[in-house]
């Protein structure tokens, strides 16, 4: 399973306006607070994701350059439109079913995760102000990044608990329980994409975060 979030982009002649838009092959799960344990509950697993960060070369000497660069230069996506920058993750499970009696039960699911981040980089050192400004944006756009990095790490833990001990009766061959625990997951995705959306409207809307950002790096020279 793999995930995208983008943030999207567009030129208007010579003035440059921002859109955002995002796209989405796995859901992720909105930011909650987990239980902190000393050990980790029976059948479930202590793991760390692997978190990757990768840049691609924008130029310029000025803002307004390195955003036009970025338009040109940027990761593609779905119908080779560009972005500014993405994250992206790989998730796979090892699980264990148990047959209990007619009962089948998930006794353990461990996940290997590894969680991608794409970002633009100055190809050149910059001179001020621009360098301040570009640094302030890509330190902007590299912590949204984290918030979806998080995010993702807080669905996985979610889908482990939610795995953990689901029991399905009159289920000897260990195939109904499959089907529920998609179920669920589903339930999961459905409660995950709200609150994403929450969050990028927020961030990347007029006025927001993302946002603001960009209209600094543009106007700041």
């Amino acid at each position: 399973m793999g995930w995208r979030k983008v943030i999207g982009f567009r030129r208007w002649g010579a003035e440059l306006r921002v859109k955002v838009s995002s796209g989405y092959r796995l859901v992720r799960f909105a930011l909650a607070p987990l239980l902190s344990l000393s050990l980790p509950p029976l059948g479930f697993a202590e793991w760390q994701a692997v978190e990757v960060v990768k840049t691609y070369k924008v130029y310029g000497e000025t803002g307004p350059e390195l955003y036009a660069s970025i338009g040109e230069r940027g990761p593609q996506v779905a119908a080779g439109r560009r972005v500014i920058a993405h994250t992206n993750f790989k998730l796979t499970w090892t699980r264990q079913y148990e047959n209990q009696g007619r009962s089948c039960v998930l006794v353990s699911a461990v996940p290997k995760l590894t969680v991608t981040y794409m970002l633009p980089k100055a190809a050149a050192r910059l001179s001020s102000p621009t360098e301040e400004n570009w640094e302030r944006f890509i330190a902007g756009v590299d912590a949204h990044e984290r918030v979806h990095g998080r995010m993702i790490k807080d669905l996985v833990h979610r889908i482990e608990a939610t795995s953990v001990g689901l029991t399905v009766t009159d289920d000897p061959e260990c195939m109904k329980i499959r089907v529920e625990l998609t179920r669920r997951l589903k339930a999961l995705s459905d409660t995950h994409q709200k609150a994403n959306s929450d969050f990028d409207r927020a961030e990347l809307s007029d006025g927001g975060n993302i946002h603001q950002l960009i209209l600094a790096l543009v106007n700041g020279g």
